[in-house]
């Protein structure tokens, strides 16, 4: 048992890398579904499909490289843990490395990225960040 799934998606995207596989799977959930979407929307994943052949679902990802074969992500790394929350207002919410880097919030409004809840004008759970 994961005492934080989130943590333990991001790991597995990070070692994935650093082993240069093409692809890494995971146990499905809803919330890394939508983190998966975000990372393919910012391009730092090449595309994810929630594959059911099994007992439980498994989200794959196929991971992104460049052509120098360096990894699309550089550094991933979380922000919130189970054991301290970290939470901000749209105000706090400042450009991470100018704006290079993404931060990843959880929102009233569901999960979105640090320029998106700005804009909206909404706080929430920084869950991570990635650049």
């Amino acid at each position: 048992m994961h005492s934080d799934p989130i943590a333990d998606m991001l790991t597995r995207i990070r070692n994935g890398g650093r082993a240069h596989l093409t692809q890494v799977d995971m146990p499905a959930s809803g919330v890394k579904q939508s983190l998966a979407k975000i990372l393919q929307d910012e391009g730092l994943i090449t595309s994810f499909e929630l594959v059911k052949d099994t007992k439980f679902p498994t989200l794959r990802v196929q991971l992104k490289y460049f052509q120098d074969k360096k990894h699309a992500i550089r550094i991933i790394r979380r922000i919130s843990k189970p054991g301290l929350r970290v939470y901000s207002s749209s105000e706090k919410l400042r450009p991470v490395r100018n704006g290079l880097a993404t931060q990843v919030v959880s929102t009233s409004q569901g999960i979105m990225t640090d320029r998106d809840a700005r804009r909206r004008h909404i706080g929430g759970e920084v869950m991570f960040e990635v650049w």
